[in-house]
């Protein structure tokens, strides 16, 4: 008897350790989901920061099962209408007579208008490396890929495990922000 309860202890401790948190549970089912999904509708105005001047933008956006994410710029006015598609192949913008442009962030890799399927990219794929509660949403720190230079994405889930915004860091420093509305997964 004495033998066997230390081997029982041990057993008992091991089954708690391998079990999954609560808030990686969501995460995960999150997941699940979007990969399940034929699309992926959503809202965001996305604030790009390039240290001494922030440009803010929104858009309409359409992600779909094979990790595509076409846009529709909806403001500032200036820039409305036009649109665009990203995917990990390349992408590309229409538009008639209005010229978008932004510098490139993150080394000269990110374009702002691709916030979105770096989003999208990273919730499908990416490494989970923590989720947590904070101020009653879930947080999830996600990294896009396994390469040094990463992105970091910070995505906060609602109750229902909508994602709600998300902030892009490259090198620790906060890059791109997005604020999401209109989140409909299908």
């Amino acid at each position: 008897m004495k033998k066997v309860l230390p081997l029982l202890l041990a057993v008992v401790l091991l089954t708690g350790c391998s079990q999954t948190p609560k808030e990686m549970e969501r995460a995960l089912s999150l997941r699940a989901k979007l990969l399940r999904a034929s699309s992926c509708t959503f809202d965001a105005e996305i604030t790009a920061d390039y240290g001494e001047t922030l440009h803010v933008f929104r858009i309409n956006c359409t992600a779909d099962a094979q990790g595509g994410v076409s846009f529709r710029v909806t403001a500032p006015e200036s820039i409305a209408g036009i649109t665009g598609e990203i995917s990990k192949q390349g992408g590309a913008l229409t538009f008639d007579d209005t010229a978008l442009f932004f510098n490139l962030l993150a080394d000269e890799q990110l374009s702002p208008v691709s916030a979105p399927w770096v989003l999208m990219k990273a919730l499908r794929g990416g490494y989970i490396t923590s989720a947590g509660m904070e101020g009653g949403l879930l947080r999830l720190s996600v990294n896009d890929s396994y390469e040094e230079d990463a992105l970091n994405l910070d995505v906060w889930l609602d109750s229902e495990d909508v994602p709600q915004r998300a902030d892009i860091c490259y090198a620790g420093k906060r890059i791109l922000s997005l604020k999401l509305e209109n989140v409909h997964i299908s």
